[in-house]
């Protein structure tokens, strides 16, 4: 799932300060108006077994984030920045991840291509260069280099439907 361009600039100049402070980058979007486009950097702890961060250690974080960016600079206009949690619908982006998170249901998009390019299921894992789904009891593996976007699906069924 490599990246091209601004976000994998950001993700390679954040990576290694975050990993100085115990915390991950999960994902880099860069979304919005060409003038003022929003940054949207999304933050956990790098210890899996840490409780997802807080709202106060996402707030104490984004201080090193932003002045990150402005040394490296890497949009020519103004923009806005916002760091978060990943959130329950995480994205996935690293290989790890795709280990991670083997046996959540997943959202997955493929780059434009010939063929179906989105996929929900649950996902297996990865082996080598494949990710592998099992979408309505069909396993279905797709190449690692050409998943555009993986998200986890989250349920959002409280107990309501009991």
């Amino acid at each position: 799932m490599p990246r091209q361009g601004l976000e994998q600039t950001i993700i390679d100049a954040l990576e290694p300060r975050a990993a100085e402070r115990g915390v991950a980058i999960v994902d880099v979007e860069v979304t919005g108006a060409t003038k003022a486009p929003c940054v949207r950097v999304r933050i956990d702890h790098a210890d899996e077994d840490a409780p997802t961060i807080t709202l106060d250690e996402v707030t104490a974080e984004t201080e090193w984030i932003s002045a990150a960016l402005d040394e490296l600079d890497p949009i020519d206009s103004s923009f806005t920045l916002e760091v978060s949690s990943p959130g329950m619908a995480r994205p996935l982006r690293t290989r790890r991840d795709f280990e991670r998170f083997a046996g959540e249901r997943v959202s997955l998009a493929l780059a434009p291509g010939e063929g179906r390019r989105r996929f929900t299921g649950e996902l297996v894992g990865i082996d080598g260069d494949a990710v592998t789904l099992d979408c309505d009891g069909e396993r279905v593996a797709v190449a690692y280099d050409d998943i555009r976007k993986c998200t986890i699906k989250p349920d959002y069924d409280l107990g309501q439907n009991k």
